[in-house]
């Protein structure tokens, strides 16, 4: 017997933008604006791609296929409304979504209405859906790093602690382009703010990328960081530091990283005492949404109820929500461990005396 892992409260801290589309939305915006997609955006099984640039490659024109599709004010908030009311049905009481403002800026009038498109509309979903909704501003490691400084003091205008507003600064594509260390400027911008260090790190190369990126740019999170189980030196420097791991496991196999989910070191990185938050990147195209990773830690490597309920745990407290909240939201995981297991009730109504 086990609970509802939809039922169980969590914070969501991986998840972008564009990613986060439903399939039938993409569909419905390409049509009206005319772009042809790809098979693969719009076919029924999730991305299986090769680990090296190659893949990456393919992956990126996918993903910027979908991104084309995002023209207007409206399809921005459609996304953000829609994210939020998915992972409402998932449990998620907490999303951090994560947008690059750059690529939209042209359709809307330039970088801060954009932002402040998706911080609106993050508002209304909160107020909507019951799940609060607050922003990760994410500069692209294929720009130039003073692009990234530009968007790191946007973002530091918007900060703040509640939904509707800007709770971190990441740094996202593909690890093996740029260098890391240039980008320090624009996280030091960021953390004098109070936003939250979070870039991508540890998924497409291994652990020298994820010493480098807590050298220079002092995570709090690292958006991955899962290769980190390859170094048990380094995997402890993270623990002792805090550091959070958001483990994106579909992500993870889809991008060639482990050929299956089993295979995702998710008990080693729990078992060295490590913080994780369970996250979906980019559900568009990798298939699966949040509920889906968390049941993949009970049937792929037997996590029961109780260490369920302390990733759920994990991810509120490494979230940047408001410190009420967090305790309430703890409080509302222990509700749902402390309930009967689905389907105990009506056993015990049918086991005769």
């Amino acid at each position: 017997m086990t609970r509802s892992l939809e039922a169980l409260p969590k914070a969501h801290l991986h998840l972008h933008f564009t990613g986060s589309m439903r399939t039938s939305t993409l569909v419905e915006l390409a049509e009206t604006h005319g772009v042809r997609l790809p098979a693969a955006l719009t076919g029924p099984h999730p991305l299986s791609l090769s680990p090296d640039a190659r893949g990456w490659f393919r992956f990126q024109r996918l993903y910027d296929a979908a991104r084309a599709c995002v023209r207007t004010a409206g399809d921005m908030r459609r996304i953000v409304l829609e994210a939020a009311a998915d992972d409402a049905a998932e449990g998620s009481r907490w999303l951090e979504l994560q947008v690059d403002p750059t690529s939209y800026a042209v359709h809307v009038g330039g970088l801060t209405p954009a932002l402040e498109i998706v911080l609106d509309a993050a508002r209304e979903a909160t107020a909507l859906t019951g799940t609060a909704v607050a922003v990760v501003v994410a500069a692209s490691r294929v720009r130039h790093p003073l692009d990234a400084r530009t968007l790191a003091r946007l973002a530091a205008r918007h900060a703040g602690q509640g939904p509707g507003t800007v709770v971190g600064f990441g740094l996202s594509n593909d690890e093996r382009r740029g260098t890391t260390s240039e980008f320090a400027g624009a996280f030091a911008i960021a953390r004098r703010a109070g936003l939250a260090s979070v870039p991508h790190s540890g998924e497409l190369l291994g652990p020298a990328h994820v010493r480098e990126t807590l050298a220079a740019l002092q995570p709090d999170r690292l958006g991955h960081g899962v290769r980190s189980a390859e170094d048990p030196d380094l995997l402890r420097r993270v623990v002792d530091a805090g550091v959070a791991l958001e483990v994106c496991p579909a992500s993870n196999v889809s991008l060639g990283v482990y050929g299956d989910l089993a295979h995702v070191p998710l008990r080693r990185l729990l078992e060295a005492g490590a913080t994780v938050a369970l996250g979906a990147d980019d559900p568009l195209l990798f298939g699966l949404r949040l509920a889906a990773q968390y049941r993949s830690a009970r049937e792929d490597h037997g996590l029961d109820d109780a260490a369920l309920a302390g990733l759920a745990k994990a991810s509120i407290s490494a979230s940047r929500a408001p410190a009420a909240t967090k305790r309430a939201l703890q409080a509302q995981v222990d509700d749902w461990l402390a309930a009967a297991p689905d389907g105990v009730e009506g056993l015990a109504r049918t086991t005769p005396a």
